[in-house]
């Protein structure tokens, strides 16, 4: 039997062998075992990190929870509840402004692109029909079929344009209105439009890094009373017992909450009035994209 176990499958392969020697020895079932976790717990797992990623907000419920068993007040669970919504606000402000960048970064490359084409002895309908939408959104579909069969290109720009970021396109409608009408350069225009976006572009992130510091400083101060409950507490002070649960205690968190919130928001009108004002300062002396209209 020995032989006859080593001796057949002939020639066979060795997933044949394994299978002959679990068959015969009795060593262990051919089912493979059940993945762990569940493919429904796996998917149930998905589903709660793809919502806790789109509500990040709500967050600040299991903060306010914990801050409020640690005082034993259920003040910090309504505060955390109240701020839910100012924290949607944020989170949203902050969503459109990266919306709004990486729609700029695609206007530049498309101008990039388009001439390039052009310059490589493309047509200018196929050289824009050519490029993909990417962070411009679906209203490029209508870019794309005015410019495959002969639309109102410029017009399918412009409305392209009214979106957040994508004010560049004016430029580009503008330069394909001049060189559809006036025999101009057209990749030259594509070209002097993504070099003025660039350098606003470029001027924007300069005047954001000058302005870090002055945000560093505010976030810094802002959680500076978080630092002293903290040192008391290591101090074994109880501040949070003293602040929720005695009517001294709550009048210095209420004022000192509005003293908090009056200063965040002063710092931050002092922070846009310098980037209003370095913007306006910068912005006379470079290019804007209406100067790619006259190639």
């Amino acid at each position: 039997m020995g032989v006859l176990f080593t001796a057949w499958p002939p020639g066979g392969s060795g997933r044949e062998l394994r299978r002959a020697r679990l068959m015969l020895a009795g060593g262990g079932s051919l089912v493979p075992p059940a993945p762990w976790p569940p493919a429904l717990v796996g998917e149930w797992g998905a589903r709660l990190r793809r919502w806790a990623r789109a509500r990040k907000e709500w967050a600040c419920l299991p903060l306010g929870g914990a801050v409020g068993l640690l005082g034993g007040s259920v003040l910090p669970l309504l505060a955390a509840l109240v701020a839910v919504p100012l924290v949607r606000r944020w989170l949203a402000a902050r969503g459109e402004q990266r919306e709004r960048e990486l729609r700029e970064a695609a206007v530049i490359e498309l101008c990039g692109t388009v001439a390039g084409e052009l310059r490589a002895g493309r047509q200018p309908g196929q050289a824009l029909a050519g490029v993909p939408a990417g962070d411009l959104g679906p209203q490029w579909t209508a870019v794309s079929a005015a410019a495959r069969f002969g639309g109102d290109v410029p017009e399918a720009l412009r409305a392209v344009a009214a979106r957040p970021g994508a004010e560049g396109l004016h430029g580009v409608a503008a330069c394909w209105r001049v060189a559809v009408d006036g025999g101009a350069g057209l990749a030259a225009g594509l070209e002097r439009v993504a070099a003025a976006l660039s350098a606003e572009r470029d001027q924007r992130e300069e005047l954001r890094s000058q302005l870090a510091g002055a945000r560093s400083t505010a976030v810094m101060l802002a959680l500076l009373p978080v630092l002293a409950l903290l040192m008391g507490s290591a101090l074994g002070a109880a501040p949070l017992r003293v602040l929720l649960h005695t009517p001294a205690g709550l009048g210095c968190l209420l004022v000192g909450g509005l003293l908090e919130a009056a200063g965040i928001a002063w710092t931050g009108r002092i922070v846009r009035a310098a980037a209003g004002e370095r913007g306006r300062a910068g912005g006379s002396g470079a290019p804007g994209p209406a100067e790619g209209k006259a190639p």
